[in-house]
């Protein structure tokens, strides 16, 4: 009995051992304060060869869209929209429409209006998706927070 429990034991750990997670996007923060009163933060990401991220601007029917929540708070607000560089887009197969998505890493933009001094960072959550030619993986949340400096 012991006999069988440690190969099932043996047999589990190696199963673990080749079921690696792929994350094939790495994200990093920034930000620039202009003035007393605003700030611009960055949220970039690199992203690995062979794969790429969507823009913010997908249509519907196709892929998860990269989108960005700011935490609402008393110290800051977002003003307008988050901004991006020029996008690829191409006819995909797998969603049957053209897309647009970004390809080894792309930086997004956010005017932040500061409502106090004591504002010392931005929070908030990202959403992404993330495929390359063969496949795509699940949609992922990405909670950060982007100090603001002096």
């Amino acid at each position: 009995m012991k006999k069988v429990l440690l190969v099932i034991v043996a047999l589990v750990m190696c199963a673990g051992a080749y079921a690696q997670i792929e994350t094939p996007v790495r994200w990093s923060y920034a930000a620039k304060k202009l003035n007393d009163k605003e700030a611009i933060v960055f949220l970039k990401a690199t992203i690995q060869p062979s794969w790429h991220i969507y823009s913010l601007n997908v249509k519907d029917g196709g892929p998860i869209k990269t989108s960005f929540e700011f935490t609402p708070s008393k110290l800051y607000v977002p003003i307008g929209k988050t901004s991006e560089p020029t996008p690829v887009t191409k006819y995909e197969k797998a969603f049957s429409m053209n897309v647009s998505y970004f390809e080894k890493e792309v930086v997004f933009q956010q005017k932040i209006s500061l409502k106090s001094a004591s504002a010392t960072s931005v929070t908030g959550k990202l959403t992404y998706m993330t495929c390359n030619d063969k496949k795509c993986l699940p949609p992922e949340d990405v909670d950060f927070t982007i100090p603001l400096g002096k």
